[in-house]
């Protein structure tokens, strides 16, 4: 089968996003109310995707950068939105359209991000089958931790004892609506730590968590009207995600992001599947903070990787 390929327009948003809750890969990132909050960083280039019947068979949000083509780069990852009827051969097919739909269009390069597979509601690894059938090269690795909740979640010995340590200092943990002081305490955490700042801002961040409230929460430790720590979920079907974490001080003294996670892993989202800490790599995957690995790992996290793809468009 050969697909007909349309570029994505903001008339299409409501076409896009309906067809986008039947997907079996999706994600709320993928939302156009959300990925477009920084439209004015990117050339969308995010292309639909039509059968023969002129149903939506397909979605592929992409950014243009040059004569490059890449699964968003404003998204953490990104690739092929199909759903439970989609095939193996449907998947190639799909592939081959869209690197004929790319060279009609003076591209280069296709740089593509699968979704991890824990986020796939059902068995949706057809694309990787595909990159190898394009000759794909494989240009970056990262890895995350990833705790699956259904199983036996074992702490490390040091992780026990920071928790129960936690919960001795009486601290709280509250569902928050406003981001403001929390977002204070990650300004000063990253800058402190890591000389860094977050990827979002206060507004943005706000904006879209005002947009997404279940699908971004913030949950803060508090003792004595105090913030200690906080983190700030983003929550897709039945998969957690650390999208940021912060403490103070005092906090850390006390423990209390270990009080966060450990009341979040086993109280508040004990039902969900998959509670991700994000990648514990720098340096396009070739350098590995062991000592931010090993924390997640404390909490009973293992190794998931996030790669990324090349094509040359011939």
């Amino acid at each position: 089968m050969t697909y007909s390929v349309e570029r994505y327009s903001k008339k299409q948003e409501r076409l896009w996003n309906d067809f986008l809750e039947k997907t079996k890969n999706g994600h709320f990132m993928f939302n156009r109310r959300f990925s477009e909050y920084h439209a004015d960083r990117f050339e969308d280039f995010s292309l639909i995707f039509y059968d023969e019947k002129g149903r939506i068979a397909a979605l592929f949000p992409a950014n243009l950068a040059d004569d490059v083509c890449y699964s968003h780069q404003g998204l953490s990852f990104g690739g092929f939105l199909t759903t439970e009827k989609t095939s193996i051969q449907d998947v190639v097919s799909l592939f081959g359209s869209l690197t004929e739909y790319l060279k009609e269009n003076s591209v280069s390069r296709l740089v593509y991000k699968p979704i991890p597979h824990f986020y796939h509601s059902l068995p949706a690894e057809e694309d990787l089958y595909a990159l190898y059938r394009n000759g794909a090269k494989l240009i970056r690795r990262d890895v995350s931790s990833v705790i699956d909740l259904q199983q036996p979640i074992r702490y490390s010995k040091g992780r026990k004892w920071s928790v129960k340590k936690a919960k001795k200092e009486q601290i709280s943990v509250v569902e928050k609506v406003d981001l403001s002081q929390f977002w204070l305490l990650l300004e000063h955490t990253l800058e402190s730590r890591h000389e860094a700042s977050p990827v979002h801002s206060l507004e943005e961040m706000q904006a879209l968590r005002d947009a997404f409230p279940e699908n971004i929460r913030l949950f803060v430790a508090e003792k004595e009207g105090q913030a200690l720590a906080g983190a700030l979920l983003f929550v897709n079907r039945d998969v957690v995600h650390t999208q940021y974490l912060a403490n103070s001080a005092p906090g850390r003294e006390m423990f209390a992001l270990d009080h966060v996670l450990d009341y979040l892993i086993k109280d508040a989202f004990s039902e969900s599947r998959y509670f991700s800490f994000g990648i514990s790599t720098e340096d396009n995957g070739l350098y590995l903070n062991a000592g931010l690995a090993a924390q997640k790992e404390g909490f009973g996290a293992r190794a998931v990787v996030h790669d990324f793809y090349e094509i040359e468009i011939s």
